[in-house]
């Protein structure tokens, strides 16, 4: 594989067994393209491993992940964006089939977290070749799933601004800076976690463990971390949590261990889960999963 991967797992997870493979391509997502079919079954067809493969249109993904799941594979393979990936992981669970998710859109939160960086179909090649399973955890915030990382109240307006300027689209992202800025003090969360006093914040980030910097892969909590923006300058300092260095460094941060708490506001709240814009209620749990989803995860180098 061209890239490292983000995580390292120890050497003596377990070999799986993969006799049946199934796969689901979004041809219109970011980084995909016509050809992604050809290679993908080409890469399957080269270690004999039979294939289930679905490129439906974007409004068919949904039905498509289900129906590759009916087909009963060993591994369900993903090339798409984050909703998809997402929606895989979930209809997937803890009991379904090992989960392979390649970098198919634009910002591919959960595929750069388990593999890097690297060209997809390389990334398919080496988890085919030495791939071990590994159980993933995973959180929920008002019954929605995430399975690296969830950011809400104000920071989560500056997502949408900062995938405009990578995409260089910069009227685009002057109009949404304007108006996270306006809306950056507009209302504060109130969190509490595990039984611990109630926490005013701005915005509220929660880390699943296998990315956290600061917890081990296995913890059996989400990271919780607080930030408490009062000005402009610290809303442009903390906006989007890792825009500029460690956050966790910065004096109006503050992190903590949570496995079960509440967040509300006096209006929905903005959010970000796994790279996809929420508005979620003015009242939501938050839970951690233990047990989310496996994954085929990157073996011995």
């Amino acid at each position: 594989m061209t890239a490292a991967p983000v995580l390292s797992f120890p050497p003596d997870l377990p070999r799986p067994r993969i006799r049946k493979v199934a796969a689901v391509i979004n041809p219109l997502s970011h980084s995909v393209g016509p050809a992604a079919v050809a290679t993908l079954t080409e890469t399957v067809a080269g270690f004999g491993l039979p294939l289930h493969l679905a490129s439906p249109e974007p409004e068919g993904l949904g039905v498509a992940i289900q129906g590759a799941l009916d087909a009963g594979p060993d591994l369900l393979v993903v090339l798409a964006g984050d909703g998809t990936a997402r929606e895989a992981a979930r209809l997937c669970g803890p009991d379904g089939p090992l989960l392979a998710v390649l970098p198919g859109g634009t910002m591919n939160v959960l595929s750069h977290a388990l593999y890097g960086l690297g060209p997809w179909p390389e990334i398919l090649k080496g988890l085919l070749e030495t791939g071990v399973e590994q159980m993933q955890s995973g959180g929920k915030v008002g019954g929605r799933p995430f399975y690296v990382a969830a950011v809400l109240g104000s920071p989560a307006l500056w997502a949408p601004v900062r995938e405009a300027v990578r995409a260089m689209r910069l009227p685009t992202a002057w109009k949404r800076g304007r108006s996270a800025l306006s809306q950056a003090f507009a209302g504060r969360l109130r969190f509490e976690a595990d039984g611990r006093p109630r926490r005013k914040t701005t915005g509220l980030g929660l880390i699943c463990p296998m990315i956290s910097r600061v917890l081990p892969n296995d913890t059996q909590a989400l990271e919780a971390a607080l930030l408490d923006q009062r000005d402009i300058a610290e809303v442009l300092r903390l906006g989007g949590f890792h825009l500029l260095g460690d956050w966790r460094a910065d004096p109006k941060v503050a992190t903590l261990q949570c496995v079960h708490g509440e967040v509300w506001a006096r209006r929905p709240i903005p959010a970000i889960l796994d790279g996809e814009s929420f508005r979620l209620e003015r009242l939501v749990s938050i839970e951690f999963v233990p047990r989310a989803y496996r994954a085929l995860a990157p073996g011995p180098q």
